[in-house]
């Protein structure tokens, strides 16, 4: 398997994977990886995908958002979506992105990163819940304990407060969880 950054003939390729991977949310998800990809730039986000026998297999991305700190905004970064062709699921390429990707943005002097997401899979890789810390979550449909951090050595005590995500995420209502049974 190859991990390498995404590139413009992978656009299709990384599509499907996300329509495959979510199933009934599928549309959702690739159609706001379409566009956030426009908005990321070799200084900040990150889109990276998993080569298996030339195919594209697995995507990640990480955009740039907002923390509301007290004393000013600072950049951070958002880990959303992550996908892996449910046929080569469970064999390691979701943590393979992950783990790159941290370290990718880690060298960037990136001070934090959050996510949506089950702590029981992205505690492995150094994610807690960001409540305890000081962080507030952009939505109340995000269950607390989905909304997680990982801090980097850039990140300072006072670098605490809400988090803003891009307008992106709200455009494609992909924030929080929506209620089926809801009027």
């Amino acid at each position: 398997m190859d991990l390498r950054e995404e590139l413009p003939s992978d656009r299709q390729a990384v599509r499907d994977v996300h329509l495959q991977a979510f199933g009934d949310h599928g549309l959702v998800v690739a159609e706001l990886v379409d566009t956030l990809r426009d908005t990321i730039t070799p200084q900040d986000g990150l889109s990276l995908v998993a080569e298996h026998d030339r195919k594209v297999v697995g995507h990640v991305m990480f955009t740039r958002c907002l923390l509301d700190a007290p004393r000013r905004l600072v950049d951070v970064q958002v880990l959303s979506p992550l996908a892996v062709m449910p046929e080569l699921q469970k064999r390691g390429i979701g943590s393979a992105l992950v783990r790159h990707g941290l370290e990718v943005l880690a060298e960037r002097a990136v001070p934090l990163v959050f996510l949506e997401g089950d702590p029981g899979y992205y505690s492995r890789f150094g994610f807690v819940p960001g409540g305890g810390l000081g962080f507030r979550k952009p939505s109340l449909r995000i269950p607390d304990g989905a909304f997680q951090v990982i801090r980097f050595p850039e990140h300072e005590p006072w670098m605490t407060g809400t988090l803003v995500y891009a307008e992106t995420f709200w455009r494609h209502d992909a924030v929080g969880l929506r209620d089926p049974n809801a009027w």
